[in-house]
């Protein structure tokens, strides 16, 4: 067989398992209502580098918020080993098989992050769970008060450029090629929970970021169903942007506070959202949301910082963006008084440089006296 020939039968496998994702996605179960749920199981993902570390520590301050819940055995909070980049590298899988398992047990997850190996074929343990676990909605907020800013992305999150990073094809020599993938249930779902979101919060419009012009089947796809959602929300108005305008339009205060809810295919909202973290204060500032109709994922956005560990600094990881995921971890699990609680405490102790214990100690201190 030419290499062309192998080449196209490969892409052939990659558009039925596409297509039949698709099939499965419109006979998906109906989603997982937490207000009724007499048990709810938090999994805690240590992850690599200082992801153990600011892991520990979220892990104690939630102790503090849901004492008497975890008391009443109404939450569990389950250590989810094994998801680490040793342990991957050596079975060969970027979310190992008993590990999989386990977080199947949880109904959430709030993940520290991990590692992801440069080249080779192995991809990253974020996009293996988020298509294992159908965690479709990638939801960040990101605010300054001070200058007006009051925004909340939805990025989609399992399609677009990531669904087949690893699995492209080559001829060897000559040329390289990646997939994009655009599904109509896909952006169906990303668009409602977008428009359901704006309709809920008293949001008036909506952002829709594309390369429309240049991506015309994908991201022209992408626009056209978001337009047909949007039918649906006639109080909410409609924008179409291109990432490459909209990336500057965020650092122009001339105009950036008019911006509410962000509407993004996959690679687009995975780079737009770490700038919009960073005028926030930094990516350690900011936590992340990956929501499913049965599972969900919370997780700091920054990486695993493996230079803190190598110079010995890994104590002094700040845990807030971890701590901001625990936050909207509590509010999907309907503990929104927890949440608040949180958000007030984050905002009322400074980090200060402090390590991440004992951060989270004056964190702890506070919300108990408060409590009290």
């Amino acid at each position: 067989m030419s290499t062309i020939e192998s080449a196209v039968q490969q892409f052939r496998t990659l558009l039925e398992e596409q297509r039949a994702r698709a099939e499965a996605m419109l006979n998906a179960a109906p989603p997982k209502d937490f207000t009724k749920l007499d048990r709810v199981v938090v999994g805690v993902i240590d992850g690599d580098g200082i992801g153990p570390i600011i892991s520990a520590q979220s892990t104690r301050v939630l102790e503090a918020l849901l004492k008497e819940d975890i008391a009443a055995g109404r939450i569990v909070l389950k250590p989810i080993r094994g998801l680490t980049i040793e342990n991957r590298l050596a079975k060969g899988q970027a979310v190992p098989d008993d590990v999989l398992a386990e977080v199947r047990t949880c109904d959430v997850l709030l993940k520290g992050p991990t590692e992801t190996p440069k080249g080779g074929t192995m991809e990253s343990a974020n996009v293996t769970l988020r298509r294992e676990l159908d965690l479709y909605a990638n939801v960040r907020p990101v605010a300054v008060p001070d200058q007006d800013i009051d925004w909340i992305f939805f990025r989609e999150n399992t399609e677009g450029e990531y669904v087949l990073g690893s699995r492209g094809v080559e001829l060897p020599g000559e040329l390289c090629m990646d997939f994009k993938v655009t599904t109509v249930p896909g952006t169906k779902r990303i668009a409602r929970a977008a428009f359901e979101y704006a309709k809920n919060n008293g949001k008036t419009s909506v952002a829709i970021v594309t390369k429309a012009n240049i991506m015309k089947k994908t991201d022209g796809r992408f626009s056209e169903i978001c337009h047909e959602i949007a039918a649906d929300y006639p109080g909410i108005e409609a924008e179409d942007w291109y990432i490459d305008i909209m990336t500057a339009k965020l650092v122009d205060p001339r105009v950036r506070s008019r911006f509410q809810v962000f509407l993004l295919p996959n690679l687009y909202g995975d780079i737009i959202t770490d700038e919009a973290a960073q005028l926030q204060g930094g990516v350690g500032t900011a936590g992340s949301a990956n929501l499913g109709d049965q599972y969900a994922m919370f997780e700091a956005i920054h990486g695993s910082a493996p230079r803190m560990i190598e110079t010995g600094r890994g104590d002094y990881a700040n845990p807030s963006s971890l701590l901001r995921a625990a936050g909207m971890l509590l509010r999907h699990i309907a503990r929104a008084d927890r949440a608040a609680l949180l958000d007030e405490a984050l905002d009322a102790v400074p980090h200060d440089g402090d390590t991440a214990k004992g951060f989270a100690d004056r964190l702890i201190a506070w919300i108990e006296a408060k409590h009290d």
